[in-house]
């Protein structure tokens, strides 16, 4: 009798143990490139197509990667007797990290910045750990917006008319280049469409950036990207060039705050300007 009561306590004592395990929120799982530590579970995620992280660099630097964003939040198990420490977390990340070609970038208490390329793709992470053996990830895939709203050359014209500019959001580059994405092609299509409804029309076509990176390195960005419009125009789409002039404006005239990827992806335009 006192041997089964025995295990008939053992057995309830093990139901509870497996109901007590914390289960992962159901609308999360672990990221492609990484496992989690053993008896861990995620509490909470996020995951966006399009947005933006400051990853720490150095002492007193960050760089704002733009791209595809997944954060992810980890906690033991509660029935856990010995929890990881901030040190052991960390050093698995950079082990698997250094694993597949990655480095590390940044290196602080309780926290670590990676980079490595997979496929092609600049990815980041950022591991934060704890004592309490919690931690959580950021990972950004580094990737240029797709643009989904293009106005059309009524649109244009319209603006043009009242305001004497019109800004053009889906003209598109990847980062730091002035190369036109083949994404581009509508919105040039429309701005060919504007050119010839309107025979008479000259404009300039200006370049704009944000304010990351140096101002002498956006001027020149700005321009480059203001002549690749004009000549993608005038060679490939046979607008007269004597309608058009390219100039670069740089982050001299954002017309949202840079302090959000919101304002930013405002500020990262090309603008008709009627001559």
């Amino acid at each position: 009798m006192r041997i089964l009561l025995r295990s008939l306590l053992i057995s309830c004592a093990l139901v509870l143990t497996v109901a007590a395990q914390q289960k992962d929120d159901r609308n999360c799982t672990d990221h492609p490139l990484f496992t989690r530590m053993p008896d861990s579970w995620i509490h909470s995620c996020t995951e966006k197509e399009f947005d933006s992280r400051q990853f720490i660099v150095g002492t007193d630097k960050k760089e704002t990667i733009e791209g595809k964003l997944w954060r992810i939040n980890y906690y033991p198990q509660a029935s856990l007797k010995i929890k990881p420490s901030e040190v052991q977390i960390l050093r698995n990340y950079e082990n698997a990290v250094q694993k597949i070609g990655g480095t590390i970038v940044w290196k602080g208490k309780g926290k670590e910045t990676f980079r490595l390329t997979k496929d092609g793709k600049d990815i980041w992470v950022e591991v934060t750990a704890e004592f309490t053996g919690k931690y959580g990830l950021t990972i950004v895939e580094r990737a240029a917006m797709r643009q989904d709203i293009v106005a059309d050359a009524n649109a244009f014209l319209n603006e043009l008319r009242t305001t004497g500019h019109a800004s053009v959001y889906g003209i598109l580059f990847d980062t730091g280049k002035s190369e036109l994405k083949p994404e581009s092609n509508n919105a040039l299509e429309e701005i060919t469409k504007l050119m010839k409804m309107e025979p008479s029309l000259k404009l300039y076509v200006v370049g704009h950036t944000v304010n990351i990176g140096g101002l002498d390195y956006n001027m020149r960005l700005s321009q480059d990207r203001a002549e690749a419009v004009v000549q993608a125009l005038v060679r490939e789409r046979g607008v007269d060039a004597t309608r058009l002039k390219s100039f670069g404006n740089g982050p001299y005239a954002p017309v949202a705050t840079n302090e959000t990827e919101e304002g930013r992806a405002k500020n990262r335009r090309v603008e008709l300007v009627k001559q």
